[in-house]
């Protein structure tokens, strides 16, 4: 049996997650199905970098699944994406190593959240990015944000903690920028929590409206309690951007 990689870009707008659940469409049956459909196997197994969750978006998500086939990954690349949806598609296929594994294997993940902050909502974005109507200021988050940078117990930014056996992880890259109507808030780490990524730009959101200090995060951060942190950011502004092996 090969073991292939492959890497997918998804609208989740109309998904309910990666993760296959019954009664609902996911993206993990959807790619599943379409692989399945061209291997003629009966069972295809898409074991993902991290599940996304319902209305969350990825620019390279990544899987890997075991299959007999013999076609080449260009092949595979046009035959899949030919069997996908128009909100879903396969950018890349290859070889991997028998022991590889998609979620134990990743080195570190690329969140980045896009906030739409003019005053008239766009359109246009409604399914991609956040839209509060408040402009926001972005240096002021950018600075309140250096002090989650380095390992630390993250539990106050996990929704309904603990999920996980640790809530520690070590972020090696946040930064808040601006792109022209849109502010982006870019994460990398070693991992995330459940909502890790949407808590943490709630809680900036209000520092960038002067609701709250800079150092409020420090605090929140210290303080180890979700209840002190800010709101979970909607899911239609989450991007999956990168995975690191």
């Amino acid at each position: 049996m090969r073991n292939l990689k492959m890497i997918v870009r998804y609208d989740g707008t109309e998904f309910c997650g990666w993760q296959t659940q019954p009664g609902v469409r996911t993206v993990q049956q959807t790619v599943e199905q379409a692989i399945q459909s061209i291997t003629q196997e009966t069972r295809v197994r898409a074991n993902c970098s991290g599940r996304t969750d319902a209305g969350v978006h990825a620019i390279g998500q990544v899987f890997n699944f075991y299959t007999g086939t013999r076609l080449d990954g260009a092949t595979l690349v046009k035959a899949v994406n030919a069997k996908l949806p128009d909100d879903v598609a396969v950018t890349s296929c290859e070889e991997a190593g028998q022991a590889f594994d998609a979620n134990r294997d990743a080195v570190k993940k690329l969140y980045r959240y896009v906030i739409n902050d003019t005053r008239i909502p766009d359109p246009f974005q409604r399914r991609y990015a956040w839209q509060p109507r408040r402009r926001v200021d972005t240096e002021r988050m950018h600075r309140a944000a250096q002090c989650l940078l380095g390992r630390h117990d993250f539990r106050c930014f996990e929704t309904q903690w603990p999920n996980r056996l640790s809530s520690v992880r070590t972020i090696k890259h946040i930064a808040v920028t601006r792109h022209d109507d849109c502010a982006w808030v870019e994460v990398e780490a070693d991992g995330f929590l459940y909502n890790m990524v949407r808590a943490i730009t709630g809680t900036l959101y209000l520092i960038g409206h002067n609701y709250w200090p800079e150092e409020k995060m420090r605090d929140v951060l210290e303080g180890m309690d979700r209840r002190e942190a800010g709101p979970t950011a909607p899911p239609q502004g989450l991007f999956l951007v990168r995975v690191t092996y």
